[in-house]
């Protein structure tokens, strides 16, 4: 482990990055931002990047071949998405009598809470930029309102809803979705619609429905995965009683297309562009010593920028919105 800082030099500590990075990717932690827009490395603070027209992708050719005759050849061109990034950061200090608290038998323990609540401080903003995306009406257009609440128990249909958005996703972009995104409050309300004990006595018997798993819905709804977005904040002002609110509303749920590799090119909602000149490591831990309070301070810190995939002419007008074809969003979701 590195000794203390010199006053007004920094200190790589990836021993840090990978410990948070574990920490973050743990079962406890709730949010799901990455899993939505994964996190594609790029070599430029801003740039361009290829999209494949959607009318490319899904059209019937003319596969024939004469003998002797060449084979028949695509011929469409790529167009052009844009992205930009900007750096994201947070500072902890950890003061000489505050470490001494932790004691000798914790070593390291003082600096990994620090650089913890750093990490978690960008991580939740980034959470809410992604939220944001997903389940903001300014991004994306409302697909569907249900008809029937799904905390209104006794009438809600929670799956039929979701098989006729899988049908109607179908449809929007010729692909099957990889995840159903819902909040904390929608995945405690679903076992409760009288809909749902129905289906699952008969496919589940026995099952215990207060300890509901998001494996077991995804198989009931048919889709991959169920992504549960249980991350929350606090929404009082400085110096007011805490009020927490979840960071992704109950009021939407959304089927999506999540990127898979490191395909540009792949449909799917959207990307988290991270600068690697700037961030070789996501996250990058800093420690430095800022003597006159007695402190080794842990900055946390990446260069990213989250964005949906879409590709814009020479004026910045959409031409091909592949993020609209890869979502399917329903609202009145909750009363």
């Amino acid at each position: 482990m590195p000794g203390l800082a010199k006053q007004g030099s920094a200190i790589y500590r990836p021993d840090l990055g990978q410990l948070v990075t574990e920490f973050i990717e743990g079962p406890m932690v709730a949010f799901i931002g990455l899993e939505v827009m994964p996190v594609f490395p790029v070599s430029k603070q801003a740039g361009s990047y290829p999209v494949i027209p959607k009318e490319a992708l899904l059209k019937i050719s003319n596969t024939d071949r004469a003998p002797r005759g060449g084979y028949q050849r695509g011929d469409f061109e790529y167009e052009r998405g844009t992205y930009s990034t900007a750096e994201q950061g947070w500072e902890e200090p950890l003061d000489d009598v505050e470490a001494e608290l932790f004691g000798q038998e914790s070593p390291g323990a003082a600096e990994l809470v620090a650089t913890q609540r750093a990490w978690g401080k960008i991580m939740r903003a980034q959470e809410q930029r992604i939220a944001n995306h997903i389940f903001g009406v300014t991004t994306f257009s409302t697909d569907a309102n249900v008809s029937s609440e799904w905390n209104s128990y006794s009438t809600a249909d929670p799956v039929g809803d979701v098989k006729d958005g899988i049908a109607a996703f179908r449809k929007k972009c010729g692909m099957s979705p990889d995840a159903l995104i819902i909040s904390f409050d929608t995945f405690l309300d679903i076992p409760r619609c009288s809909n749902v004990q129905n289906l699952l006595k008969y496919t589940y018997p026995g099952i215990d429905l207060a300890n509901m798993s998001s494996a077991i819905l995804a198989a009931l709804f048919g889709v991959p995965r169920v992504l549960v977005a249980g991350a929350v904040y606090d929404s009082a002002g400085k110096g007011q009683d805490a009020t927490i609110a979840d960071l992704w509303s109950y009021e939407y749920a959304a089927l999506v297309k999540i990127a898979r590799g490191m395909d540009i090119t792949e449909p799917c909602v959207g990307r988290t562009f991270l600068w690697t000149e700037d961030s070789p490591q996501n996250p990058i831990v800093e420690q430095y010593r800022d003597e006159p309070v007695r402190s080794e301070i842990y900055r946390v810190r990446h260069h990213v920028g989250e964005q949906v995939i879409a590709s814009r002419n020479t004026s910045g007008t959409i031409v091909s919105n592949i993020s609209a074809a890869c979502i399917y969003l329903m609202a009145n979701i909750h009363t």
